[in-house]
């Protein structure tokens, strides 16, 4: 009998270990930066009207009976109607920039698009502290991006932006009391419907 309650209180510290080890683990992955994907934003509904790009989750929670914003990095529809807003959340102060359509940035900059377009919003990226886009897709040459200034100017609290199918957007956030942080993203519109949603895909600078 003691040699049975002795296996079963090793398997009991077994069980808890694992289950400690397991939500250490679950942590750090909810923890960890997350590069990009495909998020839709609802207007309507209390948690997912608003989004966190650095771990990819819904910018509200509920808390206490409440809902209590969590990490709220860009909100749709909620401080201005059909609009994107960043800057919106304690010393958080940023810039969204509509930089137009895959044709806009095609004529804008005269590279070479390929069909189902897309190549403008994949080429965006920061280089040496500068954004770039594509000049010479054949031989890989990049060019600065124009409306950088703008981006880099004087952020403001509740920047925004109204939401456009099709449209891609730069937005950067920064923190007034943390001069450390600064979030970079990218966003291409992908599903739009008025009054109720917006779906876009985005990726980190």
């Amino acid at each position: 009998m003691k040699s049975l309650i002795r296996c079963l209180v090793s398997l009991s510290l077994l069980l808890t270990g694992y289950s400690y080890c397991f939500a250490q683990a679950s942590d750090k992955r909810i923890e960890s930066k997350s590069e990009g994907g495909v998020v839709t934003l609802y207007a309507l509904d209390p948690l997912t009207q608003s989004f966190c790009f650095r771990d990819a989750g819904t910018g509200h929670i509920f808390q206490q009976h409440e809902v209590r914003n969590r990490c709220s990095d860009i909100n749709f529809s909620s401080y201005y109607a059909e609009h994107f807003a960043v800057g919106i959340e304690g010393g958080r102060v940023g810039a969204i920039l509509d930089l137009g359509t895959a044709d806009d940035l095609k004529e804008r900059y005269g590279y070479e698009e390929t069909v189902g377009a897309g190549q403008g919003f994949a080429s965006v990226h920061l280089e040496n502290g500068k954004v770039m886009i594509l000049k010479d897709r054949r031989a890989r040459v990049m060019q600065d991006l124009k409306e950088s200034a703008l981006l880099f100017a004087e952020p403001t609290a509740g920047a925004k932006a109204p939401v456009k199918l099709g449209h891609v957007y730069l937005a950067r956030l920064t923190d007034r009391h943390d001069s450390s942080f600064q979030l970079l993203v990218k966003l291409l519109v992908i599903g739009y419907v008025p009054g109720e949603s917006v779906t876009f895909r985005w990726q980190s600078l």
